[in-house]
């Protein structure tokens, strides 16, 4: 198994390649020239690119988690999932020419856009979380993907942002934020409605087994009491 310091090398090796050359053109044996290592070390360090892209993105995570600020605990949940993005974006500052050919490539390849997704959603609960937003089951995956899809785009701001204040960045943020405030809205208008459905789904199909009980017996007591053709005759 690969020690902490060479995966740390090689993963610093990997960004500090896609700040010059783009995400197809970093290819396993170069990572590995570069790195000094062999091509063995590295497949026991990682079994292939996305789980560089995988470890980029968790130590991300992780950096945002440390830098969590509990002062905001009692602050509106919007503000502190503002907050929390924008501690993302400052996580990713020292890596944003790595993230421009990341985006780059997912916007050229619809297959390598599903896996940097999958692993975006992954991050992204998290980032719900230290937010003090927990959501779990369905509803937390689709919530975490519409900020997913809300976050890219404010990340092709910040790439653009010519101002180290970033102005636009964090107008952008607010925006898609006021829109996720509005899909959560109408989400839960439609899970109390699905939930309503539910309730009136088991309830008619209480009421109809409870009919089709009362039927059977009826037909049930109505065969006992009719005489049998012998009995007739006699």
């Amino acid at each position: 198994m690969a020690t902490a310091k060479t995966k740390q090398k090689i993963l610093t090796v990997f960004l500090e390649l896609l700040e010059k050359h783009p995400y197809e053109e970093v290819s396993l044996q170069l990572i590995a020239e570069t790195a000094k290592v062999k091509l063995s070390d590295l497949r026991r360090a990682y079994t292939s690119k996305l789980a560089l892209v995988e470890a980029f993105a968790e130590s991300i995570d992780a950096a945002v988690l440390d830098e969590r600020d509990e002062g905001m605990d009692d602050q509106p949940a919007r503000d502190r999932l503002f907050d929390i993005l924008m501690t993302r974006i400052d996580a990713l500052a020292d890596h944003k020419e790595a993230v421009r050919a990341l985006k780059t490539a997912a916007d050229e390849d619809p297959g390598l856009a599903l896996e940097f997704n999958r692993i975006a959603i992954r991050s992204q609960k998290w980032m719900l979380v230290a937010a003090g937003i927990d959501l779990s089951g369905a509803k937390g995956t689709v919530v975490a993907q519409g900020l997913v899809m809300a976050f890219a785009k404010v990340v092709a701001t910040w790439l653009d942002e010519p101002d180290e204040g970033m102005p636009r960045t964090m107008s952008r943020l607010d925006k898609e934020l006021d829109n996720g405030v509005s899909f959560m809205k109408r989400l839960n208008r439609l899970e109390g409605m699905a939930k309503g459905l539910r309730k009136f789904i088991k309830s008619a199909s209480r009421r109809g087994q409870s009919r089709n009980r009362a039927r059977d017996e009826d037909d049930f007591a109505a065969d006992t009491e009719t005489p049998m053709p012998s009995e007739q005759g006699a």
